[in-house]
């Protein structure tokens, strides 16, 4: 594997075998899921790297956003992880060129507990960040979470063949497909986050009735004990404008004040 000598990148070792069939998060493949780590701090590069190795991940490095790029174009990596404020090309600029050709899943770092950060990630077509200062344990296990959650669903079994699929979720002017992972709105069909799809399932799921953070978190992010509450609040943000709602005058997601959200739309 080649690396632009100017981009600042590196391979390490693959991480010891054995570990790919026992994690839950990682599907079954030949070769190790590959991260590609974007920061221009070395120090936070060699952070990521050595906890992801330590969960069986290998690792690309890039020390900018245009040294990405030509890693993306010479490798094909499961998961980026990308630092917001970097020289040449920052992460929001190299989320939006990422996006332009590939779905592959991104992290944001941000440094900043800044929500205006948080929303322009996710707008932008980021599927989750991170705030600097992180822990490792923590990277790794939004990463693993995140590679769960996009997994492909399972095949619906043939009749007599045991449980069948969850059926669609029909409401008034929006449809959800858990089988297909698909909404609908009477305007068509809406692009949305692998977290933001989540979410929403989570609520629609209990139509009318009012769910705090706490469960929203616990119902979406398969391990919470590193997310904050208010991540909610950033994700139901992006969901709304991905959907059109207006929080002042919901239609699909009523906010709660001091409890957290209801899905409103009544079954069809």
């Amino acid at each position: 594997m080649s690396h632009s000598p100017t981009g600042n990148t590196s391979a390490p070792d693959t991480a010891p075998g054995g570990r790919a069939a026992a994690d839950p998060g990682r599907a079954v493949q030949a070769r190790p899921t590959v991260a590609l780590v974007v920061d221009d701090e070395p120090k936070i590069r060699d952070l990521a790297r050595r906890y992801l190795e330590a969960d069986g991940f290998q690792v690309l490095e890039a020390a900018d956003g245009e040294a990405a790029l030509t890693v993306l174009v010479e490798t094909e990596p499961d998961i980026v992880v990308t630092d917001i404020m970097m020289p040449v090309l920052n992460g929001l600029e190299l989320l939006r060129q990422i996006r332009l050709t590939s779905s592959v899943p991104v992290v944001m770092l941000t440094a900043r507990d800044d929500e205006i950060d948080k929303v322009l990630s996710l707008t932008t077509g980021a599927d989750d960040y991170v705030t600097k200062p992180f822990g490792g344990r923590e990277l790794a296990a939004r990463l693993r979470a995140i590679l769960r959650r996009l997994q492909p669903p399972h095949a619906a079994p043939a009749a007599g063949d045991g449980e069948a699929a969850e059926a669609a979720l029909t409401f008034a002017g929006i449809t959800i497909d858990p089988g297909r992972r698909s909404v609908q709105t009477s305007s068509g069909t809406v692009t949305v986050t692998a977290l933001d799809y989540d979410l929403l399932l989570a609520l629609a799921r209990n139509p009318g009735l009012v769910l705090s953070r706490r469960q929203l978190l616990a119902a979406v992010w398969d391990d919470d004990a590193y997310v904050d509450e208010r991540v909610v609040d950033v994700h139901i943000r992006t969901l709304r404008r991905a959907l059109g709602d207006d929080a002042a005058h919901p239609s699909i997601i009523e906010t709660v004040r001091s409890v957290g959200y209801r899905f409103l739309p009544p079954p069809a």
